[in-house]
């Protein structure tokens, strides 16, 4: 199933499921890391999953929702 309402930003209950699948997602099915690269073709957002911060990154600067 593929959501198409790109123009909306997500409700609180579609955050709350997405925090709720991030952590299942790390907790089950990450191995070492995955570069995504979401959003607008023209503006896209890069996003990294790792399991460790960014090098120099201080992993207290991480927020745990």
């Amino acid at each position: 199933m593929r959501n198409e309402r790109h123009d909306e930003p997500l409700s609180d209950v579609e955050l709350e499921l997405f925090v709720q699948y991030l952590h299942r997602y790390a907790n089950h099915d990450l191995d070492q890391w995955l570069h995504l690269r979401v959003g607008d073709a023209d503006h896209p957002v890069y996003v990294t999953l790792d399991r460790k911060p960014a090098p120099g990154a201080d992993p207290s600067a991480y927020l745990r929702p």
